[in-house]
């Protein structure tokens, strides 16, 4: 089982945030790539969180993820990009690609 990042829990929402972006684009393990979308995707649920997953361009990690050989991971995607349209329309987004391709 992959590990949790090591984040200081002092950082906040977007600190935490940054620290799965970067753990995902950096990590060679697919467990852990699996695990970290699959925490990105719940905070995708959440319309609150939105502005930072915009910030961290994470709907675009998610379209990139659609192109991964790992079934799993194309997977999370799918079912969390779906969702994620339909914030960025409530959200006015026009400029991430999840919002250009409303």
């Amino acid at each position: 089982m992959a590990q949790k990042p090591k984040v200081d829990p002092h950082v906040g929402r977007l600190g935490y945030l940054q620290a799965l972006v970067t753990e995902f684009q950096e990590t060679e393990s697919q467990d852990a790539k699996e695990q970290v979308l699959a925490n990105l995707a719940n905070f995708a649920y959440d319309p609150s969180n939105y502005q930072y997953l915009r910030q961290l361009q994470v709907l675009d990690l998610f379209l990139d993820s659609l192109s991964e050989e790992n079934e799993n991971l194309v997977e999370f995607a799918i079912e969390t990009q779906s969702m994620s349209w339909g914030v960025a329309e409530r959200e006015g987004d026009t400029e991430s690609k999840a919002g250009s391709r409303l």
